[in-house]
């Protein structure tokens, strides 16, 4: 095995741990758009939130299809973050993109 696949094959528990751990970035940005700043809402673009959800949408689909837990794991919870953040935008402005 060479250098660069035994340094993939290290980077596999970490990768899978920051594909958990990223989505999770979006919590504070949820929590502002439901709870504490409902209000700029209007500041956020709906066309960019939805594009990440059928990004990650796909990578989803790639992952799994490939059983690759380390891409469809962190890509289906960023599926689940960004869905929440486009429905939030959706309900609290409507469809202006």
């Amino acid at each position: 095995m060479g250098l660069f696949q035994r340094i993939g094959k290290a980077l596999e528990p970490l990768m899978l741990a920051m594909g958990v751990v990223s989505p999770l970035a979006t919590i504070p940005q949820l929590y502002k758009l439901f709870f504490s700043h409902s209000q700029h809402a209007a500041g956020l673009s709906l066309a960019t939130w939805t594009l990440y959800t059928f990004i990650a949408f796909l990578w989803t689909l790639y992952g799994v299809y490939h059983k690759n837990p380390t891409i469809w794991i962190g890509n289906c919870l960023s599926f689940l973050m960004d869905a929440t953040m486009s429905a939030g935008i959706y309900l609290k402005v409507g469809l202006v993109m």
